[in-house]
């Protein structure tokens, strides 16, 4: 039951962080501080970072293997999208595959890294 509370906890922080720096960049494009070009890049990282985020949280509260339970959140969370992707837009191309698998890598980079972190 504790694994369940720890990924709860993990997906609370990414949730949070996409919802906060997504309005906080649709705030930026409504006054005219971003361009186009660049708030598409920025919509790119959110999700990115935000799952590093997250995979540092779990990584941090894990006891050892902490690139496994980043594997573990980044694929839930990859699965999540990909299965809203194919509901609502009923295509899958390489660039989503790409980025699902970004999504997977930088969760494993960040729990690598909180696992690391940890007070001994």
């Amino acid at each position: 039951m504790t694994w369940i509370k720890k990924v709860f906890k993990c997906y609370i922080y990414i949730i949070g962080s996409i919802l906060f720096l997504t309005i906080i960049s649709t705030l930026l494009n409504y006054f005219d501080i971003l361009n186009s070009k660049i708030l598409s890049i920025i919509n790119f990282i959110i999700p990115i970072f935000s799952l590093a985020l997250g995979g540092f949280i779990i990584g941090k509260n894990s006891l050892k293997n902490g690139w496994l339970e980043g594997i573990k959140i980044g694929i839930i969370f990859a699965l999540i999208i990909l299965l809203f992707n194919i509901i609502l837009v009923h295509n899958i191309n390489i660039k989503d595959i790409v980025f699902y698998g970004l999504l997977i890598i930088s969760s494993i980079m960040g729990s690598m890294i909180g696992i690391n972190q940890k007070e001994k």
